[in-house]
């Protein structure tokens, strides 16, 4: 089967927020709201990418450039499309964004019990960076 990569737009959000409960982990993290995405789509239009096929959103990834490092989030597949290559696309997307964006380096938060997710990054190249911790706050 085949799938459309292209950016979000505003009249996604509803649909990829319901996707993202479905598709995405969700634990230990604060709730995606619609608010949150509108802001990402106005501050980086092209930073979320989306896989459709025939109208139907499939998979996500948001490719965050902050002008010094790049950031891979929400990268999430509907369970009936895993395994079929629309991760990997996804994510080969997002790294030629940051390659146009003149980007070295990209990285990932991946849960550690996300065996799935570990796997994916781990075939594609990524390495796991076990001599740094992730300090966070809520705000």
């Amino acid at each position: 089967m085949s799938f459309v990569l292209r950016a979000a737009t505003i009249d996604d959000v509803d649909g990829l927020l319901s996707m993202w409960q479905e598709a995405a982990g969700n634990a230990g993290r604060p709730a995606d709201t619609r608010q949150a995405v509108t802001t990402l789509l106005g501050r980086d239009p092209e930073a979320l990418i989306l896989a459709e096929q025939d109208g139907e959103l499939i998979g996500s990834i948001i490719a965050g450039w902050d002008g010094w490092r790049c950031h891979l989030y929400r990268l999430a597949v509907r369970p009936d499309w895993r395994r079929k290559g629309v991760a990997s696309a996804l994510l080969r997307a997002a790294e030629d964004r940051f390659k146009c964006l003149g980007a070295s380096r990209a990285d990932a938060m991946v849960l550690d019990d996300n065996d799935l997710g570990q796997n994916l990054w781990r075939a594609s190249g990524y390495s796991r960076q076990d001599d740094w911790r992730r300090w966070m706050k809520t705000i």
